[in-house]
């Protein structure tokens, strides 16, 4: 019990650290919930709703088919799934760890470890909900074709991996400045609800609307997802690689600012705020 470990070797540090990130990122997926189930189905519920809300608003200004020509739902939930992986995940490795925490002091946890818990927990329970609606509106309501899952699925795992590198430049800017990383973590949350371009298709979008969205990282990877999924969708408004070149140079610019931060960062900062 009192008795330290000691990796002998690569191979057993490896193993090591990945059964911590495995024990903290089940640990991140019981905090929503005691019972696991629970917490999927509340996940999958801020998914349904964001579709619902989002199908009557289409109704409402008299949108009752895709833009796109293909199945209706599938064109909703192809942008619901990536802003809610993307935003959802930039908002848990933001707020993944802090040096005041008990967590941190236990000495096998480091800052890597709680930030891949976070985030894998995030891209669980998505990759889980979003697996879920589709089988169950594909068997209970009408038969779906997506034209490239292995694309389509690889846009949603670059949208998670960019939600990872925002989340980690506000995790960075955190200790300098509590208040401001939690408002700009929101806001970056709630102005992508518009910014992203999940209401609408890019390639319909006028010539001097187009740069209020195209600086958004988000809003490449929804219209560059309908291309895979729809077979009659080409996108000419986005490009494809822009989402990767943006999501790696925020990753470096988040753990220069980490590792900057690390050097100064002090216990006692946790006691002001």
């Amino acid at each position: 019990m009192f008795k330290q470990r000691h990796n002998r070797n690569m191979l057993e540090a490896s193993f090591a650290t990945l059964a911590l990130i495995y024990h903290q990122t089940v640990y991140k997926l019981r905090t929503q919930h005691r019972n696991a189930l629970v917490g999927l189905l509340l996940t999958m519920m801020q998914s349904l709703i964001m579709i619902v809300v989002l199908m009557t608003l289409f109704l409402l200004i008299g949108v009752r088919t895709s833009p796109i020509r293909g199945d209706f739902m599938l064109y909703i939930m192809s942008g619901i799934f990536i802003f809610m992986t993307h935003v959802q995940t930039a908002g848990q490795v933001a707020n993944s760890h802090s040096i005041s925490s008990a967590l941190v002091k236990h000495e096998p946890l480091n800052a890597a470890i709680l930030i891949s818990a976070a985030a894998l927990s995030v891209l669980y329970r998505q990759t889980i909900v979003c697996l879920t609606v589709l089988a169950t509106y594909h068997l209970a309501f009408a038969p779906i074709s997506i034209y490239d899952p292995v694309g389509a699925a690889a846009l949603f795992l670059l949208a998670w991996f960019s939600g990872v590198s925002v989340g980690i430049i506000f995790l960075g800017i955190k200790p300098w400045a509590p208040a401001l990383a939690a408002t700009l973590t929101i806001f970056y949350q709630r102005i992508n609800m518009f910014a992203s371009g999940k209401m609408f298709v890019a390639n319909t979008i006028p010539g001097f609307i187009l740069p209020w969205f195209i600086w958004n990282p988000l809003f490449h990877l929804i219209d560059q997802q309908r291309g895979f999924l729809f077979i009659n969708y080409a996108p000419h408004r986005t490009v494809l690689l822009y989402p990767l070149w943006f999501s790696i140079g925020a990753l470096m610019i988040g753990l220069l600012i980490n590792f900057t931060t690390r050097k100064y960062e002090s216990a006692s900062w946790g006691a002001m705020q």
